[in-house]
């Protein structure tokens, strides 16, 4: 007996499957969008001329100020704030334990939980256990059945059209490494670094992300679409402080989702430069941030527990766009995906 591995074959990478399927804890999805619905992934170019937009104009970020409660219990009992390293260790920790999580199973069990506590009479087990109800429930519906955190679609929207061949991609503060693995697919055969100065991420996130979740990319034989599968790639996972990385200008693609927004506007600059150090004038920088909209509010309300742990802020696109263009980058492509704003960029 012996188990035939069908993602070792091209014929079945060369004829991806038109298809979405939900499993017990992420959605796959290759899934292709008609002209049609292409809005309704990724809303491109909304501002003409950035040298026209003003901060008095567009307003500040919204900041995040709730936070979670294993930081406040950190923050007691040591008697001072929580550096940046632990917080991220926390944040990645938690944020982890629910990308694992049988989602169906868990609601089955929690509203065992809230049943019985209700039968209890006691007040604060039932609060406790509507409190988990409803954190269930929203990451289900953005993470599970909106796929709005990983969202193959629209990043494959935002990142198409780029003018690179076997690339070599820098993931900043990489984690689990899913944007840079969707770039690595759609332009196949060049390199994948992933850094990330907490080792989980590497010993965890990265490690125990799904070798089956298909990357819908290219065939680069043929031109043709074609799934791929992280272990088909070539990825270096790095753990580093970013200001501590000794490339030069190198990378085809700088990328970082989800860092700008960690940073207070003193430090956005520094921020920054970090792209544009390791970029070739050739080169691209892309980046993404959670958009600042009624949905993420309340998101990162539900969810502070799991989420809340650094500092974070909300933009809009238009927020995003001009620290990055403030900062010496030329905007060519502009947007917004289903929870992100996104940007790619070239050093000016």
């Amino acid at each position: 007996m012996f188990k035939i591995n069908l993602h070792e074959y091209s014929l079945f990478e060369s004829f991806p499957a038109d298809e979405t399927e939900l499993f017990p804890s992420y959605r796959k999805d290759t899934r292709q969008y008609s002209e049609r619905e292409y809005n309704k992934f990724v809303k491109l170019n909304t501002v003409s001329d950035w040298s026209q937009l003003s901060w008095k104009d567009i307003g500040k970020p919204f900041e995040v100020k709730n936070l979670a409660k294993s930081r406040l219990d950190w923050e007691n009992e040591n008697g001072r704030s929580m550096d940046p390293k632990t917080s991220w260790r926390f944040f990645n920790e938690s944020f982890h334990e629910w990308f694992q999580k049988d989602v169906p199973k868990e609601i089955k069990e929690i509203r065992k939980a809230f049943l019985k506590s209700l039968a209890s009479f006691k007040a604060s087990q039932v609060k406790q256990t509507l409190k988990e109800l409803g954190q269930i429930h929203i990451w289900n519906y953005a993470h599970r059945i909106q796929d709005g955190i990983w969202d193959p679609r629209g990043k494959r929207a935002l990142f198409e059209g780029l003018d690179v061949k076997k690339p070599r991609i820098l993931f900043l503060g990489a984690a689990e490494g899913y944007e840079a693995l969707q770039l690595a697919a759609m332009y196949p055969d060049g390199e994948v670094i992933l850094v990330d100065y907490d080792e989980y991420c590497k010993t965890h996130r990265f490690k125990d992300f799904p070798e089956s979740y298909p990357f819908l990319g290219s065939n680069p034989q043929t031109g043709s679409s074609k799934v791929w599968y992280k272990d088909q790639m070539n990825i270096e996972y790095v753990i580093s402080d970013i200001r501590d990385l000794p490339y030069g200008k190198e990378f085809d693609i700088v990328l970082s989702v989800g860092l700008l927004e960690h940073f207070p506007d003193e430090i956005k600059p520094e921020v920054m430069e970090w792209h544009r150090k390791f970029c070739k004038d050739s080169g691209y920088v892309i980046m993404t941030t959670p958009r600042a909209q009624l949905h993420s509010k309340l998101y990162y309300e539900i969810m502070a527990d799991v989420m809340n742990h650094t500092y974070r802020e909300l933009m809009t696109i238009e927020q995003m766009g001009l620290y990055v263009y403030e900062n010496g980058f030329d905007i060519i492509r502009h947007g917004f995906l289903k929870v992100h704003n996104g940007i790619i960029a070239k050093v000016k």
